[in-house]
């Protein structure tokens, strides 16, 4: 039905799924500490952490030392604030806040934690209108208030936060077409999209929602091809096989995509030699659309991968076991 901006799938792409060629690239990034991509990440180096270990963990394999990570961890936390950096001598920032707090709830250390110190970061940074500053600086976006709401949320302390306002402030960047931006009145963009509706989720406010309106929305986000895009006129990336799939997850919509084309897109960008995911076929593979791809695959229903949690992007068994609870459209 006309013209889409989107890419061609060959024939001789991969089409099955390359387990252990993903558990050794992983594991190879994690510990070449000389590697060029390894050196030039050092500015979001928590979360190439906690996206490796997730993966990993989606993959069964548990072989990373995690005495070496939480030390790590550690490293990047700011005791003055409560908060932590993306890496050592890095100002803290909500960001990475969330990612340490994920990584040690992977390796189950949580308990190393000053909680309310950390919690007492998160909090502080809520403006008057319910929104978040991602750091001292003054940064609004809604990643912010998500990072927040499930920073609280895996130390069982949401309620230290103004919930209402949190939420009120989300629901002002939903725009006509019913998916949401950065602040109000900024354009819709399916990874905004996921970071609104995972709030709300945490929240235990999805019935704020259009969800038919929102489905329509993120099911526009399939192309041809299978890929989802993050908004109309851009090519298809694998990380909103995340973004896309996980919010039409999260508020019971996920039936209206097509998930057999959307399998073969995943499949078709994996490299078959080093292992990986990439943003698309035939693209340089890496740890983030590694994880994505895989976490797409699990919500997709690949039985070979863990089951993965749509809101928080952590093993279900790990979300079960700490007792976050999230809020789900049947």
């Amino acid at each position: 039905s006309g013209f889409h901006k989107d890419v061609s799938l060959k024939p001789d792409l991969p089409s099955q799924l390359y387990l252990s060629k993903h558990q050794q690239f992983l594991l190879s990034y994690a510990k070449n500490q000389s590697s060029y991509e390894y050196v030039m990440s050092e500015w979001l180096r928590a979360s190439g952490v906690y996206w490796c270990l997730t993966a990993l963990k989606l993959l069964h394999c548990d072989e990373l030392k995690s005495d070496d990570i939480e030390e790590f961890v550690l490293s990047c936390y700011h005791p003055a604030s409560g908060g932590f950096g993306a890496s050592p001598n890095h100002d803290p920032h909500l960001l990475y806040t969330l990612s340490s707090v994920q990584i040690l709830a992977l390796i189950d250390r949580l308990d190393v934690l000053d909680r309310e110190k950390v919690i007492s970061f998160v909090t502080g940074l809520q403006q008057p209108d319910g929104s978040f500053f991602g750091d001292e600086w003054g940064e609004v976006d809604t990643r912010f208030t998500f990072c927040a709401f499930a920073t609280l949320s895996l130390l069982g302390s949401l309620q230290s936060c103004n919930v209402n306002a949190g939420v009120n402030f989300v629901l002002q960047c939903r725009n006509f077409d019913g998916a949401f931006g950065c602040v109000p009145g900024s354009e819709s963009h399916a990874g905004q999209v996921f970071c609104c509706v995972g709030a709300l989720s945490i929240a235990q406010k999805l019935d704020r929602l259009d969800c038919d309106q929102l489905g329509w929305w993120l099911c526009e986000r399939q192309l041809p091809s299978g890929g989802l895009n993050g908004r109309p006129e851009k090519l298809p990336d694998v990380c909103y096989s995340w973004w896309v799939l996980a919010s039409l997850k999260i508020i019971g919509r996920a039936h209206w995509l097509d998930k057999d084309k959307l399998v073969k897109f995943i499949l078709a960008s994996q490299d078959e030699e080093t292992g990986g995911f990439a943003d698309r076929p035939g693209d340089m593979v890496d740890p983030f659309h590694t994880l994505f791809g895989l976490a797409g695959l699990s919500l997709l229903g690949d039985s070979h991968i863990a089951k993965v949690n749509p809101v928080l992007c952590l093993p279900q068994s790990l979300v079960d076991s700490l007792g976050v609870k999230l809020d789900m459209v049947s």
